[in-house]
């Protein structure tokens, strides 16, 4: 889903003297490394490499700098509905969906869990409208799975698309306790032996 976020626009003059999407992938794996509250401007400025003011120049404030590393690291809504699409079954896309999590939850090289989730709302209005864009991102992902599962004729196709998106976000929360990918991928095979079996 396309995050309706405008970007701060960058002042004309001389140009950054950065790389700025080299910049945005460090935030990124800031952000999901310590979450999204406990990340301060100067943590930011001091693994992007740049001054604080360059980091207002180029991506507005810490708020439009973490939604913008959140569409960086976000699966597009066009790759994911034609993954969904190309699916034999709806089964198949929930099941490929929990496995992609659970290897995505314990990468090598990035931090465990989903970045995602580091976005919880303490009761700031800053945090509370960081979480609805997260919020709209999982919605807009149960919607298109909703839609997915329902071509099959299954009933409460709402109800498992959320199942599916609930179990993700609990094997985030376990990836970060530290569980190991092979349990993961376990787990996301226990869980599809729940989905309804179709009536041929």
């Amino acid at each position: 889903m396309e995050i309706s976020v405008t970007r701060a626009r960058r002042k004309t003059g001389r140009p950054l003297s950065f790389d700025r999407q080299a910049a945005l992938q460090k935030a990124m794996l800031t952000f999901w490394r310590h979450g999204y509250e406990t990340t301060s401007i100067s943590d930011l400025t001091a693994v992007m490499g740049i001054t604080a003011p360059s980091l207002y120049t180029a991506f507005g404030d810490k708020k439009r700098l973490f939604l913008e590393a959140m569409r960086l690291y976000a699966q597009s809504p066009e790759v994911l509905q034609a993954q969904l699409d190309a699916a034999p079954t709806a089964r198949d896309a929930a099941h490929q969906m929990l496995v992609s999590a659970a290897l995505g939850f314990t990468g090598e090289t990035t931090p465990p869990g989903c970045l995602l989730a580091s976005a919880a709302a303490s009761g700031s209005t800053e945090a509370i409208e960081v979480q609805a864009e997260v919020a709209s991102i999982r919605t807009d992902i149960i919607t298109r799975l909703t839609n997915r599962i329902a071509k099959d004729g299954l009933a409460a196709a709402e109800e498992l698309a959320a199942l599916v998106v609930a179990v993700i976000q609990g094997m985030s929360v376990l990836a970060r306790d530290g569980m190991p990918r092979e349990k993961l991928l376990a787990l996301a095979k226990t869980a599809i032996q729940a989905w309804p079996k179709i009536d041929p």
